[in-house]
């Protein structure tokens, strides 16, 4: 299969195949002779792989690491798992931390509901006093 073809199974463009080729996550295919990539079958399955990992949050470094074991036996399960516990206890803490800054930001905003005569703008001052501090 052409990369065109490819990508076009997979739903990526043409620069995501040779970027993963970049990163190793998908083989360099061989040249037909008219200097084409020929990408065997399994590519779309490949790629297909990467985009649904990403979907689930993992980052590409992890991703070749789940690829890796997608291709041993049983006890690759247990790898997987390890790294899937990991991901989604960084994905808590980034949760936590986007919920503190929305709750942050509702607080400044609720501010702004003052007579425009009777404030200044606690969220601007809010915003100027932190970024004086190292």
């Amino acid at each position: 299969m052409r990369s065109s073809e490819v990508a076009a199974r997979a739903g990526v463009n043409v620069q995501t195949l040779r970027y993963y080729e970049r990163r190793g996550l998908l083989a360099e295919p061989p040249r037909s002779p008219g200097g084409y990539r020929a990408y065997p079958a399994d590519a779309v399955t490949t790629v297909r792989f990467v985009k649904r990992a990403q979907d689930h949050g993992f980052s590409l470094d992890e991703v070749e690491v789940l690829l890796q074991l997608a291709a041993g036996g049983p006890e690759d399960c247990d790898a997987a798992r390890e790294l899937a516990e990991s991901r989604m206890a960084l994905l808590a803490e980034r949760i936590a931390d986007l919920q503190r800054m929305r709750r942050s930001l509702a607080e400044l905003v609720a501010t702004c509901e003052r007579p425009r005569e009777d404030r200044c703008c606690s969220l601007l001052e809010t915003l100027h006093e932190r970024g004086d501090r190292p």
